[in-house]
């Protein structure tokens, strides 16, 4: 892929922090290298302490690299950071918003920093899309926290950017306002826009992103195709509900992995390379067991995160 079909380009990124006292500095990023194209949903996971913060945080000109090279739009940020931030906007994971100002103030104003005129401000638009209208004239200090969390997301897009990053966009928000904040994400990328997404939500990348990329202990573990990822994890698991309850897993069962679970169904996690579906029930055609009912049920992106991260802290 070419520089100019990328939205960000990250190469050999490290990050060291040295603590003064400490014998020993902190390496958050060890030499990450990303590639984020044009008008796609990406995303970026990883367990507390990763590094996505920081990566973040890099990009948005708020923390110093100790190393390495970010390029947003196309401007480095080390030649060029005025234009750099100025394609991008950052809806920080932390909630920072002046306690004296109303949601409406707070749109005009951020839209006065970047110089955008009155009449091409898009205030009003941006409150109602995050269902903020009613609060526009509230003091923030009055808000809760997920319409504060809301108000973060209208800021980054006062100026039109053409790649908006989400660390944690829908931490503590309900199930209802995430689902229309996913539909409001999707309709940023449909008119174009590039979008970088944190989250702890593994439902939410699996829903959202092209393009997932996962860090651990600073490092990148993996960076695939949302598609070619879960095809990654050659597990699959098949629930078995007997027609009669069974106190006990036959020992032919046991032996390939097969468990009670609580509603007394027999589960069994399997390597499709390993034994297939039919192996499984001739084992079970060994027994005494009826089949009463039964399912398999494909690896998800929660399996392989777990799988990968345990597997680099091995």
């Amino acid at each position: 892929m070419s520089d100019q079909e990328l939205a960000i380009k990250i190469r050999g990124l490290r990050k060291t922090y040295r603590a003064e006292g400490a014998t020993k500095a902190k390496e958050a990023l060890k030499g990450v290298d990303l590639s984020i194209p044009k008008g796609s949903i990406f995303g970026l996971l990883g367990p507390n302490g990763a590094g996505k913060s920081t990566s973040i945080n890099i990009i948005a000109g708020v923390v110093d690299k100790s190393e390495g090279s970010v390029e947003v739009w196309g401007f480095d940020i080390d030649k060029d950071m005025r234009n750099a931030k100025a394609n991008i906007g950052i809806v920080p994971q932390e909630v920072h918003i002046d306690a004296y100002f109303t949601p409406y103030e707070i749109m005009e104003l951020y839209a006065g920093y970047y110089g955008i005129p009155k009449e091409e401000r898009r205030t009003m638009e941006l409150l109602e899309v995050m269902r903020l209208q009613e609060q526009k004239d509230a003091y923030t200090r009055f808000l809760s926290g997920g319409m504060k969390r809301r108000l973060l997301v209208a800021k980054a897009m006062v100026h039109n950017p053409p790649i908006l990053v989400l660390d944690e966009p829908t931490a503590g928000v309900d199930v209802e306002l995430r689902q229309h904040i996913w539909e409001y994400v999707r309709e940023l990328n449909r008119q174009g826009v590039t979008i970088v997404l944190t989250t702890h939500y593994l439902e939410e990348a699996e829903e959202l992103c092209d393009e997932i990329a996962i860090i651990n202990h600073g490092e990148l573990v993996v960076c695939e195709k949302t598609p070619e990822l879960l095809k990654q994890l050659d597990e699959k698991m098949v629930v078995i509900q007997p027609a009669q309850a069974i106190n006990k897993v036959p020992d032919a069962i046991a032996a390939i992995g097969g468990k009670l679970n609580e509603e007394g169904a027999i589960v069994i996690h399997f390597s499709p390379s390993s034994i297939t579906v039919g192996q499984i029930l001739d084992k079970i055609a060994e027994t005494d067991i009826e089949i009463a009912d039964l399912k398999t049920e494909e690896s998800d992106l929660e399996d392989i995160f777990l799988q990968l991260t345990k597997s680099k802290e091995a």
